[in-house]
């Protein structure tokens, strides 16, 4: 009897569940709905993290009701989801208090102001690798507590519950049995110390948390609890944020390997082994992953906006469809001087300015719609490369090839301008989805059917490769051009 792993996929823009066949890792059948997202007030960003759970839910039971697939051959569950996105539930019932509060929202942005001129930026730097920002779910959670009528009683009375999407997740999904997260998850909180792997006392008490509220934090792979699925009881064994989950994905096990999901944001992360290494770049370091009791590092860099680029393009009419842009861009050689700079909700890695807005900049009586879709698909790239160029510096070694996946790592254009960029190859994965099929592997190696982390790294598989192009000169024109953009727009923005 064939036998499969389960990915539950949970995403800002939508849902999934992909099933994977344990014996050659590939998808064979996935199932996925939209999620609403909703932007009350300017820079707010808020979901449902109860119908995030439903149509979670309802993807899963789609896979079994429109194919032949038995459940009774899934051998085991694998949790991913988008990170720092922030829900606070009740004990008992596990419905949210409140919207969860998303990872693009910007509405705390005047609380990290305030513990900037505090002088507490580096105590956060040090303990958790990352820079002050309300992109990380500390300020979302205080604020949560701080204005959901109740929620302080409740949570000092022990009937309040919060973490991440993942705990609310597994916390659903297991009937209310474990309230857990993982290292992952945890470690882009803000209030997670990378050096002692624990809810950190002084952070907690910085963002007034009480620790009870808060999961237990787990490793990787192992056993979590179960699910319920077509009547079926399936163990949970594999659970981490999507970009560590891709990493995994992409069989990034050793020190230098670097990847690049292409979703609704680009998220770069690097190997950087065994050791954390907090650097006084605007490179976050990140807990990779914690498998069998050993933990892996990452350099990450986040670039907020990359897929929701082609969404916004589309919404004014300049594009019908994410896969109509290659060939729209394709039709000029060049942007024409046109530089798009994304900052939509802000700018993350290397910058991390929360008040810069989006601008387009150098257009003329000549720019047509092409030149314009053309320079936001270089302004992923370039928004990449930089992350790219910092990680290569910090960790003093060549990286090497970008192993690229998500959604727009279909785009050719965009992949080979990447290529182009960084002066190094760009490998596109065979499997799109490797945040689900990270999870899966996870969940392979907690069930036991996947041998660890040497086994994934025989069987990856690579789809296609781009080569950076000769002309290095142009790709250096295209890049000073877009430097002087971003000063041109930051300078704008700081006054």
């Amino acid at each position: 009897m064939k036998k499969f792993l389960l990915a539950v996929d949970e995403g800002t823009t939508s849902c999934r569940a992909v099933l994977f066949s344990l014996h050659d890792k590939r998808a064979v059948c996935s199932y996925s709905q939209p999620l609403n997202v909703s932007y009350p007030f300017d820079g707010w960003v808020e979901q449902d993290a109860g119908e995030i759970f439903e149509k979670q839910m309802l993807c899963v039971r789609r896979i079994f009701e429109t194919t032949s697939y038995d459940p009774a051959c899934v051998i085991a569950v694998g949790v991913t989801n988008q990170r720092e996105s922030t829900v606070i539930w009740d004990r008992k019932t596990g419905a949210p208090l409140a919207p969860c509060i998303g990872w693009q929202c910007r509405r705390t942005a005047g609380e990290i102001e305030r513990i900037r001129k505090q002088g507490l930026e580096s105590t956060i730097k040090k303990k958790t690798g990352l820079v002050a920002d309300a992109y990380f779910s500390a300020t979302k959670l205080e604020w949560l507590l701080d204005n959901t009528p109740g929620a302080r009683d409740k949570a000092a009375a022990g009937e309040l519950l919060a973490g991440t999407l993942d705990s609310y997740l597994i916390y659903r999904m297991t009937g209310g049995g474990r309230h857990i997260t993982d290292v992952t998850n945890a470690s882009r909180t803000m209030l997670f110390n990378i050096n002692s792997m624990d809810w950190d006392d002084e952070l907690l008490s910085m963002f007034r948390i009480p620790r009870k509220i808060l999961p237990a934090v787990t490793e990787c792979a192992g056993h979590f609890g179960t699910t319920e699925i077509a009547g079926r009881r399936i163990p949970i064994c594999g659970i981490a944020g999507d970009q560590q989950a891709s990493l995994v994905g992409q069989a990034c096990f050793d020190k230098g390997d670097v990847k690049c999901t292409y979703g609704t944001g680009a998220f770069v992360l690097a190997n950087i082994g065994a050791k954390p290494r907090i650097t006084r770049s605007p490179l976050l370091t990140t807990v990779a992953y914690k498998i069998g009791g050993e933990t892996a590092y990452a350099f990450e860099g986040s670039v907020f906006n990359a897929g929701s680029v082609m969404s916004w393009l589309q919404s004014i009419g300049l594009i019908s469809s994410a896969s109509e842009s290659e060939a729209i861009a394709s039709g000029v050689p060049d942007s024409g001087g046109v530089y798009l700079i994304p900052a939509f909700t802000g700018m993350g890695a290397p910058y991390w300015n929360m008040n810069c807005r989006a601008a387009i900049l150098g257009l003329t009586r000549a720019t047509e719609k092409a030149h314009i879709v053309r320079a936001a698909l270089e302004c992923i790239a370039l928004r990449s490369g930089e992350v790219y160029d910092l990680m290569t510096d910090a960790l003093g070694m060549p990286l090497g090839a970008l192993n690229a996946d998500g959604g727009m790592s279909r785009n050719s254009l965009l992949l080979s301008t990447q290529a182009d960029v960084i002066g190094a190859p760009v490998r596109k994965s065979r499997e799109i989805e490797c945040t689900a099929l990270g999870a899966a592997y996870l969940a392979g190696i907690g069930a036991g059917v996947i041998k660890g982390v040497e086994e994934i790294k025989r069987t990856h598989a690579y789809e296609a490769a781009f080569e950076p192009s000769q002309d290095g000169l142009k790709a250096e024109r295209l890049k000073a051009g877009w430097k002087q953009a971003v000063g041109t727009l930051l300078t704008d923005s700081a006054t």
